[in-house]
């Protein structure tokens, strides 16, 4: 059991499958797992676009989408948000799981023969990918990477002040802990996550 993931990750829904067949499901909220990457391997564009087109469909977006595991049982780990600002529960999970296990089972070449998809909320140290995450976390505190802070680390914690600009010429404006703000292009950062503190 691990507790960090139950705090980062709460709510999941896990479907086994094999291409054309569901091997069966289960759900459980909240989420006292930790999943042990045996490999990961990047995911092909046609991969991601066909899991943001389903999730496109249903109103949700996607946040994050990875593979990993062993070769012959292949984990597709995807991370999904809802629009309308309300947490991720575990229905929601369960149906955008339904939704992308569908089409896999209608798109020859996406994945082959068994795998496990596991669909879940993003957490609360949610990572922070597309200008419109940016956009909806003004005012959050946020733990960012970027050549920009290779002096300290590379990592930075930050609040996000505000964005400009769109596509590739995109800005964020971001305070550091001392108070001195930075901006950088939204292309530069290499990753970013928003940071949580516990009251102790």
């Amino acid at each position: 059991m691990c507790l960090d993931a139950a705090l980062t990750e709460p709510y999941h829904w896990r479907r086994s499958a094999v291409l054309g067949t569901s091997a069966g499901c289960g759900g459980s909220c909240p989420t006292f797992f930790c999943l042990r990457w045996s490999r990961r391997i990047n995911v092909s564009s046609s991969l991601q676009a066909v899991v943001q087109k389903e999730l496109d469909a249903i109103g949700y977006d996607l946040v994050d989408v990875r593979i990993g595991g062993p070769r012959s049982r292949p984990v597709v780990d995807v991370r999904i948000d809802r629009r309308d600002g309300e947490k991720v529960q575990v229905g929601d999970c369960e149906r955008a799981s339904r939704a992308i296990e569908a089409r896999f089972d209608t798109e020859p070449g996406l994945i082959d023969g068994r795998y496990v998809l596991e669909v879940s909320s993003p957490g609360l140290e949610r990572p922070l990918k597309a200008l419109k995450d940016w956009q909806r976390f003004v005012g959050r505190r946020a733990t960012v990477k970027s050549a920009r802070f290779a002096a300290v680390g590379g990592h930075v914690e930050v609040e996000i002040v505000g964005v400009a600009g769109d596509g590739d010429t995109a800005t964020v404006t971001l305070r550091d802990l001392k108070g001195t703000e930075h901006e950088l292009a939204v292309a530069d950062i290499e990753q970013a996550r928003l940071a949580v503190h516990w009251n102790t």
